[in-house]
């Protein structure tokens, strides 16, 4: 894919700090290394994609930054301050949302249910509080409109959205919820070529409005549609970060097939791998 989009990208060259920093972060499970002092950052405004296969360590790098996980050695920084999340909801309540491939939404029930579930607006005296359905339906249309997406009506049930429609709901309600960095996971992994656009417009909405995007794929030309930075991972390791321009798709993409392992392969199997 061309570097010539339709997307917006953001000033790579910025003297922007960092929302969130990582440090030398390793993670291990017994004996097994999973992260090897991987350092990675985010800006306000950016997409930073994270690029890696599969057995990269880019599910285990999405868990230790969202608190899943607590790295074994190395630190974080959220606003240049070092910060320990001791579970997902630290991360989350400081304004680090994840968006894992699998959504976390109940298919029958509605896309409003599905946009507040656990934080219903209610209305009432304390003893008697109930969903405020009229203001999380006004709500819940106006967030999908701002991010293109046109409901038949609030209660239109979340599985009869497309994959990339309930991507976007998902994308929305963070944003609502107060992300300052949103993780996204394999977002059009499993999207036809006009969800993807979708997936990648909605990401290009959400960057313009000052939010930090990490966006963990193994799809190069996904990532450059949309990225200002580009990090490989390999085997738990970061293989070098650059910014667009810097780097060519095939290049990122020999990076993420191992490179020099790949060359010895091609040269062992006479021809093109």
């Amino acid at each position: 894919m061309s570097d010539d989009t339709k997307f917006h990208h953001g000033d790579t060259a910025n003297d922007l700090a960092p929302i969130v920093q990582m440090k030398d972060i390793e993670k291990h499970f017994g004996n097994i290394i999973a992260l090897a002092g991987v350092s990675f950052d985010v800006k306000p405004g950016e997409c930073h994609c994270l690029l890696g296969d599969n057995g990269a360590g880019k599910s285990t790098f999405i868990k230790t930054m969202s608190g899943v996980h607590k790295p074994t050695k190395g630190e974080i920084y959220f606003e240049g301050k070092p910060l320990h999340f001791d579970t997902p909801r630290d991360a989350m309540e400081a304004g680090i949302a994840t968006v894992f491939q699998d959504l976390a939404m109940i298919p029958l029930m509605s896309v409003t249910r599905n946009f507040f579930m656990g934080r219903e607006p209610t209305k009432g005296k304390s003893l008697f509080k109930r969903f405020d359905v009229e203001q999380a339906n006004d709500v819940c249309m106006e967030e999908m409109r701002k991010m293109g997406i046109n409901l038949r009506g609030p209660d239109q049930a979340v599985g009869t959205l497309s994959g990339g429609e309930r991507q976007t709901v998902a994308i929305a309600r963070a944003v609502y919820f107060g992300a300052k960095i949103l993780i996204l996971d394999e977002p059009t992994s499993a999207l036809g070529v006009r969800q993807t656009s979708n997936v990648l417009a909605t990401i290009d909405r959400v960057r313009n409005q000052g939010i930090g995007v990490v966006f963990i794929s193994h799809n190069v030309r996904h990532a450059l549609a949309v990225g200002d930075r580009f990090t490989v991972l390999n085997r738990g390791k970061t293989l070098g970060t650059a910014t667009r321009g810097e780097i060519t798709p095939e290049e990122l993409q020999d990076l993420m097939a191992g490179g020099q392992e790949m060359a010895q392969l091609e040269g062992s199997l006479g021809g093109t791998v």
